[in-house]
């Protein structure tokens, strides 16, 4: 009976050494750590311990894990997937990786945005999104006009176009431009709504009066910067000498 409960005894030993529990052991070592399988002592802590049970890892072959699922690190043993878990995945034992944080797919190729890049947007890496021409912010959700919409415009998109929208008076691509509707004359320029900036010699809403420094006389007309329209019998700069009949 003794030699029998010794050959058991030893039965057990040796299949604790070549068992899930011994490689779960193995792993607390490489980790550092010199305990047991969640024994809450030096080694792997028991909370990682008691997680890795779930996938079959320390528990004897529970519930497999699915490939590219998403955990919060990425410890393990030597790497045995061909090709190799990227971004710090980890391999287990069925050949499947087990993905850091931000990153999916089969061999953690995959980085993950959340809330996901929109407009087109592309997850360079963990919550980082490169957007389209005409998208910014952090997940491409605002419209961005380039250069800016001035003057008070707001930067829409409309059926996929993103462009400005201008407030009252104002026009061009960037809201640029000031709209006078009276249009301004002599090379005048609109530089503000319904206001014209005139250049010297001419002034009014339009820059359609001129200025002639010296009043011109006796009924005479500025129809130029200095310029005077004299009426009969009168002439000169300022309409002052009179014609002798």
């Amino acid at each position: 009976m003794s030699g029998g409960r010794k050959g058991s005894e030893r039965e057990r030993r040796a299949a604790e050494r070549s068992g899930p529990a011994a490689s779960c052991r193995a792993m607390a070592r490489r980790a550092g750590g010199g305990g047991g399988c969640g024994d809450g002592g030096g080694g792997v802590p028991r909370r990682l311990v008691l997680w890795l049970a779930l996938w079959g890892l320390c528990g004897g072959g529970g519930a497999q894990p699915g490939r590219g699922a998403a955990v919060p690190w990425g410890w393990g043993p030597a790497a045995a997937c061909s090709p190799r878990c990227l971004h710090g995945g980890l391999c287990l034992g069925n050949g499947t990786c087990l993905c850091s944080k931000g990153y999916e797919g089969e061999l953690c190729q995959h980085a993950t945005c959340y809330p996901k890049c929109k407009n087109g947007g592309e997850c360079l890496r963990p919550g980082k999104c490169r957007c389209p021409p005409g998208y910014g912010g952090r997940y491409c959700h605002k419209v961005s006009c380039e250069g800016g919409c001035q003057n008070g415009g707001e930067c829409i998109s409309v059926n996929g176009v993103v462009k400005c929208l201008c407030a009252s008076g104002w026009t061009g691509s960037r809201c640029q431009e000031a709209i006078c509707p009276q249009g301004c004359r002599n090379n005048g320029a609109c530089v503000a709504p319904g206001i014209c900036s005139c250049p010297a010699g001419w002034v009014g809403g339009a820059c359609h009066l001129a200025v002639c420094k010296l009043p011109c006389q006796h009924g005479g007309k500025c129809i130029a910067p200095n310029v005077c329209r004299c009426r009969l019998p009168y002439s000169g700069l300022q309409c002052t000498k009179k014609r002798k009949e």
